[in-house]
């Protein structure tokens, strides 16, 4: 099946996860208006913050860094690598807890070229079986899943409220 018609919809999907809705938009998909998405939400975050750990979970570094090594696997195979998560160690990123203030800052940055390339990959039409599809959606759902996470570990990493939105929609009409 081609990714044709329903491209654009994946591409502002994860755009939104990961960019945020764009000021002055009249609705949403996933996250509410006004939010920024990971990547701004991120930015709020000291080092120190991005390595805290709660109740031994994983830090929103490990998140961060877990994110960007299945996103860097994925855009490979999406410019025509044949399944280079094969050898993936899956459990590197997870060991990734604690980040100095230029990891941090590093990890960031990598993190928004990979979503960059994700983004425009899955905008560009792609024939693809079930199984591949499946991959294709499923990082959508991923990253969503992350996203939950890294907002639960610290609040400063929240977006709006549905209450924030609320009053957003009506100070727009």
């Amino acid at each position: 099946m081609n990714t044709r018609d329903f491209a654009g919809v994946m591409a502002t999907l994860g755009a939104e996860l990961a960019l945020g809705v764009p000021p002055g938009a009249k609705g949403s998909y996933m996250l509410n208006l006004g939010d920024p998405g990971l990547l701004a939400s991120l930015e709020n975050l000291s080092a120190a913050q991005a390595s805290s750990t709660h109740a031994g979970g994983a830090s929103i570094a490990a998140h961060a860094d877990h994110v960007r090594y299945g996103l860097a696997l994925l855009n490979q195979w999406l410019g025509g690598a044949e399944a280079p998560w094969t050898n993936a160690d899956w459990t590197a990123s997870w060991k990734k807890n604690v980040v100095s203030d230029v990891e941090w800052r590093t990890l960031r940055d990598d993190l928004r070229r990979e979503l960059e390339v994700w983004i425009d990959g899955m905008r560009t039409p792609h024939e693809l079986n079930e199984r591949a599809l499946g991959w294709l959606m499923g990082s959508i759902a991923h990253l969503g899943y992350h996203v939950g996470a890294i907002r639960q570990i610290d609040r400063a990493a929240r977006g709006p409220t549905a209450e924030d939105e609320a009053r957003l929609k009506a100070a727009s009409t």
